[in-house]
């Protein structure tokens, strides 16, 4: 594997839009939070974290596109192939019949949804800061489906496959995006 920085500048060479390096950042810090606490590679699950949206603005998103072209794309990178492997997973719309079975699968799927959530929140807050954030407003915005409507809940809540509970990962994802909030734009 190559070093945070090459892979970083990689990442700036596909995507051009400030909210999704962002994105990209706080997925990277959540990655790596989890890996922490399930005693995986916190370099390898954070690289899956920061890479993981490559393809968004090759593919727009395209639902049968985005996550497997992402991984092609980065086939030649130097990258495990379980980051390959989760990358290519975390949007399973893209996949067939395929359905996301390890934890890296859901931990990417549920750590890089969880923060648009999270973003949304903060942005409610009166100072918009994440350290401001409490779990409890998190979690109780799960239930507003209006709210920040186009972030999937039940992708979030794939949390619960990897053997923890939503107040616990929405705690992990809050410690790991508070120390970069002004990198994040907060």
């Amino acid at each position: 594997m190559k070093s945070r920085e090459y892979y970083l500048d990689l990442l700036h060479r596909h995507i051009t839009n400030p909210k999704m390096i962002a994105h990209s950042l706080a997925s990277e810090a959540v990655l790596r939070a989890l890996a922490c606490r399930f005693g995986h590679d916190e370099d390898v699950w954070g690289m899956a974290g920061l890479l993981h949206d490559i393809d968004v603005e090759i593919t727009g998103s395209h639902p049968l596109r985005h996550g497997p072209e992402g991984a092609l794309m980065l086939q030649d990178e130097d990258l495990p192939a379980d980051v390959l492997d989760a990358i290519g997973m975390h949007n399973e719309k893209a996949t067939g019949s395929r359905k996301r079975s390890t934890l890296f699968h859901h931990a990417l799927a549920a750590g890089e949804t969880v923060t648009g959530l999270i973003f949304a929140v903060a942005l409610v807050y009166p100072d918009k800061k994440i350290s401001s954030v409490k779990t409890k407003s998190v979690t109780k915005r799960m239930k507003e489906k209006i709210f920040a409507a186009s972030v999937n809940r039940n992708t979030i809540l794939e949390c619960e496959q990897m053997g923890i509970s939503l107040d616990e990962f929405v705690s992990l994802a809050l410690a790991a995006l508070a120390p970069i909030e002004k990198e994040l734009g907060f």
